[in-house]
C-alpha cells in the first residue's frame, strides 16, 4: 500500500479528499494532509509518502515549486497538480516538471481516483523493475565476496542447511558443486605488525593475503576463505583435480606463503593446515579441531607453522560439546527474538543428540543445564525479571547444585522453564500494547474538538505514525481513522438529539473546519444529513 499526501491551501478542499474517500479500498495505506509548501515538505520528511497531490497556486510556496523541490529530493515520489487554471502555460510547466498528471477544479471523486490508481500502477511497475533479475543480479555481483564469507561462517558454525538449501546458495554465489568432494583446510593468523593497524587498512592486508592464496594455490586449488569469530583467516580449498591430493605440495605452498607474506606485505603470520574432509559433512569437525590446535599447540608465539595430524585429531576428539546447543543462532538470540518455535526445535535437537549419543554423560548433562540455565536467566534479568518469581520451586531445584540426574528431568524443566517466560513475554507485550491503545483513546478523546491526526497522535505517544497505525489495527482490529471517525459521529448524534447548537457550531466542536466536511461524513454514516437527524430525534 501506498501514502498520500494532499496539499492545498483551500482547507474543504483537503478535507474532502483525505476524510471522505474510502482510500484504504483502493490501497492507499495513509492519507496525510498540508495546508502549505513548507508543511508539506515537513511531512514529506517524516514519511515515505509515494504520491503528493498538490494545488499550483498557493501563498508563499507554489506548487511548481514544491514539486520541483520533491523531484530534487525525493525522485521516486510521483507528483499531480490540481488547479483551477486551464491556462496552457500551467500545463506546459507541469510536464517540464515531470508531474504525472494534471486536474482542474472542480475534480470528480471518480477521475481522482481513476487518476491515483494509474499512478499507483506506475509505481508499482517501477518497484518491480527495481527487484528484477537484471537488478538482482547486479547487486549479487557487488556484494559477492561478503555473501560467500558469510556463508562459509555460518557453516564453520555449526549452521545445519539441507543439502538442496546448501547446493541452490552455492549455486547463487557462483560456487560449483561441492558436495562429497575433498577439501583442505588452512588457517592464518594476522601478527606482528598487522596488529597495530586500523580496521580499514587491516581490511586492506586481509584482502592481499586472500589473493596471495589464490596466486601461489590458484594453478591446483579453488579458495573460498571467510573470516571468523577469533579474527582466523579460515580457507577451504578444493583441488581443481579429483586425483590431486599431493599434501606435501599443498604444505611447501603454505609455507611459502607465509615468506611471501613477510616479504611483501612486511608483516608475520602463522599457518595450521588442519588436514582432508570431506564437504560439508566434515567441515566443523575439522575447524573445531584446527581452533583447538591453534590456542594449545601455537597460542602466542608468533609466525609458526603446522599441520594437525591423524594423532592430534584423536586426542582433542575425546570430549566432543553437545554442536547442537551452540549451532546459531544460540539459544539467547533466540530468546531474545521471541523465536518460540525455533527455540523449541534447537532445545529437541540437543535433547535428542544427548538421548541418542550421550545419555549417560554426566558432563554432558552438566554442559547442557548450565548452557540452557545461563540463557533463561540471561532472558529474564533482560527483561526486567526475577527468575525466581518466574518459575516458583524450579528456581530452588537450579541452587541445589546438582539439580538434574537423567536427560528426561532436565528436559521436563528445560521446556517447563521455557512456557513459563514465554507466557510471561507474551503478557507484557499484551500489557504494553494495552496501555498503549487507552493512550491513544484518551487522546483523541480530549482532543476530538480539534485537529486529530496520526502524526499528532504519534506525537503524543512518542512512536513512528507507521506503527502506531498498525499496532492499533492489530489490537482492536479497527483502523484508527475509522475510531476517531466513530467517536466524532457519536458525539455528534449526542449533540444533535440532546443540545440546541446549530450544525455548524457542532461541526467546528467536533474538529471539522467546513460544515460541508462534516455534512459529508455525517450522511456516509448514518445515511441521512444531521439536519434530518435532529429532526427525527426532536
Amino acid at each position: 500500500m501506498v501514502q498520500l499526501l494532499i496539499v492545498d491551501d483551500e482547507i474543504h478542499v483537503v478535507e474532502r479528499f483525505a476524510g471522505t474517500i474510502d482510500w484504504k479500498a483502493v490501497g492507499v495505506e495513509q492519507a496525510h494532509k498540508a495546508y502549505s509548501g513548507p508543511e508539506a515538505l515537513s511531512i514529506l520528511e517524516r514519511f515515505s509518502v509515494d504520491i503528493v497531490l498538490t494545488d499550483i497556486q498557493m501563498p508563499g510556496m507554489t506548487g511548481l515549486e514544491l514539486i520541483a523541490e520533491v523531484r530534487r529530493r525525493w525522485p521516486k515520489t510521483k507528483c499531480i497538480l490540481l488547479s483551477g487554471y486551464s491556462e496552457f502555460k500551467y500545463a506546459k510547466e507541469a510536464i517540464l516538471h515531470q508531474t504525472e498528471d494534471y486536474l482542474l477544479k472542480p475534480v470528480k471523486e471518480t477521475e481522482l481516483l481513476s487518476t491515483i490508481g494509474r499512478v499507483m500502477d506506475k509505481l508499482r511497475a517501477e518497484w518491480e523493475e527495481v527487484v528484477s533479475r537484471q537488478r538482482l543480479a547486479y547487486a549479487l555481483k557487488e556484494n559477492l565476496p561478503l555473501l560467500r564469507a558469510s556463508l562459509l561462517n555460518d557453516l564453520l558454525q555449526g549452521r545445519q542447511l539441507s543439502e538442496s538449501s546448501l547446493r541452490g546458495k552455492m549455486d547463487t554465489l557462483g560456487f560449483e558443486d561441492m558436495t562429497g568432494r575433498p577439501f583442505e583446510l588452512m588457517m592464518i593468523r594476522l601478527e606482528d605488525s598487522f596488529l597495530e593497524y586500523d580496521a580499514n587498512r587491516l581490511s586492506l592486508m586481509e584482502y592481499a593475503v586472500g589473493n596471495m592464496v589464490e596466486e601461489l594455490f590458484g594453478d591446483r586449488y579453488a579458495g573460498w576463505y571467510a573470516k571468523d569469530t577469533h579474527d582466523y583467516l579460515v580457507f577451504v580449498m578444493t583441488p581443481l583435480l579429483s586425483d590431486d591430493g599431493d599434501a606435501a605440495w599443498f604444505e611447501r605452498t603454505a609455507s611459502s606463503l607465509q615468506s611471501a607474506v613477510k616479504t611483501y606485505l612486511k608483516g608475520k603470520i602463522s599457518v595450521l593446515v588442519g588436514g582432508r574432509g570431506q564437504f560439508p559433512q566434515d567441515l566443523r569437525e575439522l575447524y573445531d579441531r584446527s581452533v583447538s590446535s591453534f590456542r594449545t599447540r601455537i597460542g602466542s608465539v608468533q609466525e609458526l607453522f603446522m599441520r594437525l595430524g591423524e594423532q592430534q585429531q584423536i586426542d582433542t576428539e575425546t570430549v566432543p560439546s553437545l554442536y547442537s546447543l551452540y549451532e546459531p543462532p544460540t539459544l539467547i538470540h533466540l530468546l531474545e527474538a521471541a523465536r518460540w518455535e525455533a527455540i523449541d526445535d534447537k532445545l529437541r535437537a540437543a535433547f535428542g543428540e544427548m538421548e541418542t549419543k550421550r545419555a549417560d554423560s554426566p558432563e554432558h548433562l552438566l554442559e547442557a543445564y548450565f548452557s540452557i540455565a545461563s540463557a533463561y536467566s540471561y532472558i529474564a534479568h533482560k527483561n526486567g525479571r526475577h527468575l525466581s518469581r518466574l518459575i516458583g520451586e524450579d528456581f530452588d531445584r537450579m541452587t541445589e547444585g546438582s539439580p538434574f540426574r537423567s536427560v528426561k528431568l532436565l528436559k521436563e524443566w528445560a521446556f517447563r522453564t521455557l512456557e513459563r517466560i514465554r507466557e510471561d513475554m507474551d503478557q507484557e507485550t499484551k500489557d504494553t500494547r494495552a496501555s498503549l491503545i487507552n493512550e491513544i483513546r484518551g487522546f483523541i478523546e480530549n482532543n476530538i474538538g480539534h485537529e486529530v491526526s496520526l502524526q499528532s497522535i504519534s506525537e503524543h505517544v512518542h512512536l513512528h505514525p507507521v506503527y502506531v497505525s498498525k499496532i492499533y489495527k492489530l489490537v482492536t482490529g479497527e483502523n484508527l481513522s475509522d475510531y476517531i471517525t466513530r467517536i466524532r459521529m457519536e458525539k455528534a448524534q449526542y449533540l444533535l438529539k440532546s443540545g440546541t447548537d446549530k450544525i455548524y457550531e457542532i461541526a467546528a466542536r467536533l474538529g471539522y473546519q467546513r460544515p460541508h466536511s462534516f455534512n459529508h461524513a455525517f450522511k456516509k454514516s448514518f445515511g441521512i444529513t444531521p439536519q434530518d437527524y435532529r429532526d427525527q430525534n426532536s
